[in-house]
């Protein structure tokens, strides 16, 4: 799975890491869901690393269609709930 993060660049993810990934999700939906903007911040951030520590990076000039988009680390709870589907960030 190729995943981006807005602003960074593109990683990629074995498809076994989905699960830990969604996790996160999951708990980012419902500090939003909560107006719990600390915790937002949070498990942003845990999210993001997690895609830096679990991926490749790809080149900055391999042009790889991205299967998920994630905000930048900087976007702000309303950014981010803008980018939400029905499922959060992560489908599934």
């Amino acid at each position: 799975m190729i995943v981006r993060i807005m602003g960074e660049g593109q990683w990629k993810l074995a498809d076994s890491h989905f699960a830990e990934l969604n996790k996160l999700d999951d708990e980012l939906l419902a500090e939003m869901e909560g107006g719990d903007e600390a915790g937002f911040r949070r498990t942003l951030g845990a999210l993001l690393d997690s895609v830096r520590a679990l991926g490749t990076p790809l080149p900055d000039d391999a042009l790889e269609p991205s299967e998920l988009i994630l905000p930048s680390p900087d976007a702000s709870l309303e950014e981010v709930r803008a980018m939400l589907g029905d499922e959060g960030l992560i489908p599934g």
